[in-house]
């Protein structure tokens, strides 16, 4: 009678072995609890690099049994990028074919966040599209439900994560929670906040809610690139001087209004945020800047002013002495 040697007999266990496992593990998915999770597919990543972020976000438990379904099923090519809407129980044949599918991309709505708008104009935008209640949005943005997520918002001393909604174009499934809505613009922050400037903002003795808190500012006062890192210098010059910053827009902020050139009476309000009336940052950011505004916070452009208007055409008139101001306000504003 044929006997079949040790070594293949333990070869053929093994292969057994390792056969279910990699049924049980392709069939199986990471969690029995399920979790929505944005998943992101960036042009030109290959299989290794999605199989690690598909891992890192829970949504698989192996990546190497990813990899190996994937080749083997001959679905290399076929991964899309753009972001998918996944779940922490679905299985790896799932999520491969929710990855190589543009099924998610139906559902989803394009929406464009306004460089200096405040939260309250994304808010209402948001309900226009019919992505969000405006009052449930406000809502979420509590500084508390969102600080230990990201670092830049460790020092930020305001109660809400204004200032750091980044201004851009956004795809979003229609079904977004405003979670969903808010974390995608503060993972926007995150990268357009480059570690060079991160840097630069602590050598200049700064930390990064007082930029925004700048940025946010000049955001809606300035119009032009040039006139913003112009602006930045003359504000950061006021406030070394213990000069008050005299912002026409700080006082918008306050009064709802959109004037290029505030009443006296406007500028008498008693809040922290009227920067006629106390001197320094007002206590948080009045907008959500762009980069061209944070970059001017943290680079301004170096010149020997010490005032400026801006005229009925939108240009900011700049003057080094009060008296030459003064007859700038009567040339271009009176």
């Amino acid at each position: 009678m044929f006997k079949l040697k040790p070594i293949v007999i333990l070869i053929a266990v093994a292969a057994v072995i390792l056969a279910v496992y990699f049924l049980g593990a392709i069939f199986s998915p990471a969690a029995r609890e399920g979790k929505t999770i944005y998943f992101k597919i960036e042009p030109g990543e290959g299989v290794n690099k999605i199989s690690a972020n598909l891992q890192n976000y829970g949504l698989i438990k192996n990546n190497l049994i990813f990899k190996a379904y994937v080749f083997l099923i001959g679905s290399k090519s076929k991964l899309l990028a753009g972001e998918h809407k996944l779940n922490t129980n679905m299985n790896i044949i799932n999520i491969i074919k929710s990855l190589a599918t543009n099924e998610d991309k139906a559902k989803e709505k394009k929406i464009t966040i306004i460089e200096g708008w405040g939260a309250k104009e994304i808010a209402d935008y948001l309900e226009k599209q019919q992505l969000a209640k405006s009052e449930e949005f406000l809502k979420a943005m509590k500084i508390e439900d969102w600080r230990s997520g990201y670092d830049f918002l460790s020092g930020v001393k305001a109660k809400t994560v204004e200032g750091f909604l980044f201004p851009d174009t956004y795809r979003v499934f229609a079904d977004a929670s405003v979670d969903d809505i808010i974390k995608k613009m503060l993972d926007n922050f995150d990268k357009k906040l480059t570690d060079k400037m991160r840097e630069d903002i602590i050598v200049q003795k700064k930390d990064i809610f007082e930029i925004i808190t700048m940025a946010s500012i000049i955001e809606r006062e300035g119009l032009s690139d040039g006139d913003k890192k112009m602006i930045a210098d003359v504000f950061w010059k006021r406030l070394e001087i213990g000069m008050g910053l005299q912002s026409d827009a700080t006082v918008n902020y306050i009064t709802g209004k959109n004037k290029t050139r505030p009443s006296v009476a406007d500028t008498q309000i008693n809040s922290p945020y009227n920067t006629y009336k106390y001197r320094g940052l007002p206590p948080g950011p009045i907008s959500n800047p762009g980069l061209v505004a944070i970059e001017a916070a943290i680079y301004p452009a170096k010149n020997d002013y010490l005032f400026f208007l801006t005229d009925k055409d939108g240009q900011a008139i700049f003057a080094k002495i009060y008296e030459e101001h003064q007859e700038n306000i009567r040339k271009y504003l009176d």
